[in-house]
């Protein structure tokens, strides 16, 4: 197969540049300045925030100086997974990446297009000399995916225009003009250490292989949560065998689908092999209600040497209780379109014997506010029940959509003109920073579109070369069409 080039080479020029800049979520420094130097060498007003989110305004080409400002908006981090047997540092490490097909993908790590083909798109346009536009605005925040503290830190003033494009959605041919609020749940369970009765046998669990995912866009695709999965193996054995657990590690991001759960534990050395006939049963049942969705789930049990120790028996059960009884994926549909309207993500449960607590990290969304917070109480009140300290953290707003929107007015044209259909207008069941913006800046008209993607927020993220060409010519168009100032 002969590879395919990557066009527009301006754009994948760029993205080569951002992805060999580090820039996980909170740690965002080297990329600041990246973008900082960047707007600077082309003689551009460049600024920095008291976040750290980065602005850079370019004039208008000749003749169009009448326009209105257009914000192109995205975010400067990205997600960090990578695969358990790859050796990558993603604090000082460049992303590797290579063409399979139509995709771009990464070696074992996350590919850093989300959303890193948006900076990508916003700095092929600074850099250009005969691309025609009006007075840009290319605005990059910071910590978008671990809290969206740079578009919660950002002040009333910082951007200019009222018009904006948001370059950090996944489907070609897709327009977002409204999304999701959401919240983060965080469990904080004390323990403490008993020691384990003679003639036990200690063994570890692991479930891995899942699909994953963004666990808002994602959530309605039917994939199985590892950390449930591992949730209801340990309720059926509590309830069958004296069972206890010696460490559990389960889950990773809070913006994450989990694709791995493991944790290591211990029961009478009589019930060592019925519990593997257990798990062989319990693989076989998984596997059978995900056949569609999850083709490469792998299901582990391991000898380990004796513990001597584990998390006290009380503690334990209530644990694992309150982790088989708690809502997750899709909790309500919205009842005007087909979207998701309310979920809850379970995306991590971790213990730490440095402080004898173990946390459990969850997210919920809803489009519908008080639906949120429902579901965010519903959430706590079962740890709550389990005696556990329970957090439900801010949270960040939704967006609604405008009827009278501008933009996706000269959006949707555009699209039309460029490939003869029409564009899918839609809601998303994910936090975009539109929501903050619309906040911050009243009025504001605001739409979102991106390449597609795949796998995002996992090892498993790929870009669709062929669209990002789709996207630019689009974009190139609308600035070409944007609306004079009245």
């Amino acid at each position: 197969m002969t590879e395919i080039e990557l066009k527009p080479k301006c754009v994948f020029d760029c993205f080569a540049k951002v992805n060999a800049v580090p820039r996980p979520s909170k740690k965002e420094e080297q990329m600041i300045s990246f973008l900082m130097d960047f707007g600077k060498s082309l003689g551009l007003e460049t600024d920095c925030d008291q976040v750290g989110n980065v602005i850079i305004r370019k004039p208008a080409t000749p003749g169009m100086e009448n326009r209105k400002i257009l914000i192109l908006q995205s975010h400067m981090d990205m997600v960090c997974e990578k695969n358990k047997d790859v050796e990558f540092d993603f604090n000082k490490d460049a992303i590797q990446t290579y063409v399979d097909g139509e995709w771009l993908k990464a070696k074992g790590t996350t590919l850093g297009a989300d959303d890193g083909i948006g900076v990508a798109m916003q700095m092929a346009l600074l850099e250009s000399t005969d691309i025609v536009h009006g007075p840009l605005e290319c605005v990059f925040t910071r910590d978008e995916e671990t809290g969206l503290t740079g578009a919660f830190g950002m002040g009333n003033d910082f951007m200019k225009g009222r018009m904006m494009v948001n370059l950090d959605s996944e489907d070609e041919g897709q327009i977002f003009v409204s999304c999701a609020g959401g919240c983060r749940t965080f469990v904080e369970m004390p323990y403490q250490l008993e020691a384990l009765p003679q003639d036990f046998f200690t063994f570890s669990l692991c479930i891995k292989g899942l699909t994953g995912g963004h666990s808002g866009d994602d959530i309605v695709k039917m994939r199985a949560n590892a950390n449930k999965l591992l949730a209801r193996f340990l309720y059926l054995s509590q309830k069958k065998y004296d069972l206890r657990l010696v460490d559990i590690q389960a889950g990773g991001l809070h913006n994450a689908i989990p694709r791995e759960a493991s944790c290591v534990c211990a029961i009478p050395i009589k019930d060592k092999e019925q519990i593997r006939v257990d798990w062989n049963l319990f693989a076989a049942d998984v596997e059978e209600e995900y056949s569609v969705t999850e083709k490469n789930m792998e299901f582990l049990l391991s000898s380990e040497d004796a513990a001597s120790e584990a998390v006290d028996k009380s503690t334990s059960t209530k644990l694992i209780t309150a982790l088989q009884a708690v809502d997750n994926g899709v909790f309500a549909m919205c009842q005007d379109i087909d979207l998701v309207e309310t979920s809850s993500n379970l995306a991590s449960i971790h213990m730490r014997p440095e402080t004898k607590v173990i946390e459990v990290n969850s997210s919920q969304r809803s489009s519908i506010y008080s639906a949120r917070v429902n579901m965010a109480n519903t959430f706590a009140a079962v740890f709550e029940l389990a005696g556990a300290k329970v957090d439900i953290g801010e949270g960040y707003p939704g967006w609604k959509m405008n009827p009278k929107s501008e933009i996706l007015r000269v959006a949707v044209d555009q699209y039309r003109k460029l490939m003869n259909k029409e564009p899918l207008v839609l809601g998303i069941h994910a936090g975009l920073e539109c929501g903050l913006f619309s906040e911050k800046y009243p009025g504001m008209d605001m739409i979102s579109v991106g390449p597609t993607m795949r796998g995002v927020h996992s090892p498993d993220e790929k870009l669709l070369i062929p669209t990002v060409q789709i996207v630019w010519d689009w974009l190139l168009s609308i600035l070409k069409n944007i609306p004079e100032e009245k």
